[in-house]
């Protein structure tokens, strides 16, 4: 088994060094309990070891995903906290990141190559990375008029209809706000954060915004909870959220009921 191995007793200078993180900043982290060194020396020198450093990746993690540092000390400190399991759903997401701003990237690539005269351009290829299908989409307003009837489609109908107003620096926008969010929720799942919680439901704000910027009207609270159904019930929306990280269908629509009944009338 391969293990992580760190010459014990790094100064706070040598951690600073290594994580890039301020000198200053990782005395704030102790002073607030967040991340305390292994031990304090005669000399009045802060000592970190392994299980400090492990711990100050996961707080980095953390703060990536917008994290306020009394939610990541909440989390790292949950009884049921799995480093292993963090991990492994930071790698997941970055891995889906990853793979998605790899499609985006070719696809600018190749419409520069276009625009500079290299190769013909490819109209079925120019928006390969935004995630839009019209076949899929065709099957899900099928889905949703079945689910809530015909009165649904009115609503549909104009969601497409600000769909094709919007720019396409808008809808890049709107995509990186959904995979912010996602992202997000992904450590907090992972984190142990319970969907009540208040950095759960700080994105669940975020997210009603978004879907809010979708539909050209605020969800009410009959339709967010409602949507949150949706993401379990509806097999393409929840074999998407479960591709991203197991269990966050289930987790997504707890987080909305919960945002929901708390914040909207």
């Amino acid at each position: 088994m391969t293990r992580v191995m760190v010459v014990p007793g790094l100064t706070v200078s040598e951690v600073a060094k290594l994580s890039g993180v301020s000198v200053r900043t990782l005395h704030h982290y102790d002073e607030v309990g967040l991340l305390k060194p292994a031990c304090v020396g005669a000399n009045g020198y802060r000592y970190y070891g392994q299980d400090e450093l492990l711990r100050l990746q996961q707080i980095l993690f953390h703060r990536e995903l917008g994290f306020p540092l009394d939610e990541i000390a909440r989390v790292l400190d949950a009884p049921g906290f799995d480093r292993v399991a963090a991990l492994k759903a930071h790698r997941d997401r970055l891995a889906a990141q990853t793979a998605r701003y790899g499609e985006l990237i070719r696809t600018i690539d190749t419409t520069l190559a276009a625009l500079e005269g290299e190769c013909e351009m490819d109209e079925t290829g120019i928006y390969a990375g935004f995630d839009f299908d019209p076949a899929k989409q065709a099957a899900r307003e099928a889905r949703l008029v079945e689910r809530f009837g015909e009165g649904a489609r009115p609503a549909i109908e104009k969601s497409l209809d600000l769909l094709a107003k919007t720019s396409k620096a808008d809808l890049a926008a709107r995509k990186a706000e959904q995979d912010a969010i996602e992202a997000a929720l992904v450590g907090a799942l992972a984190g142990g954060a319970p969907a009540d919680s208040e950095a759960v439901q700080r994105l669940m704000r975020r997210q009603h915004a978004w879907v809010g910027a979708w539909w050209g009207v605020m969800p009410s609270k009959a339709s967010f909870a409602g949507l949150g159904r949706t993401y379990v019930e509806d097999p393409e929306f929840h074999a998407r959220y479960e591709a991203v990280a197991a269990g966050l269908s289930e987790y997504l629509c707890e987080a909305m009921r919960v945002f929901a009944e708390r914040e909207l009338a």
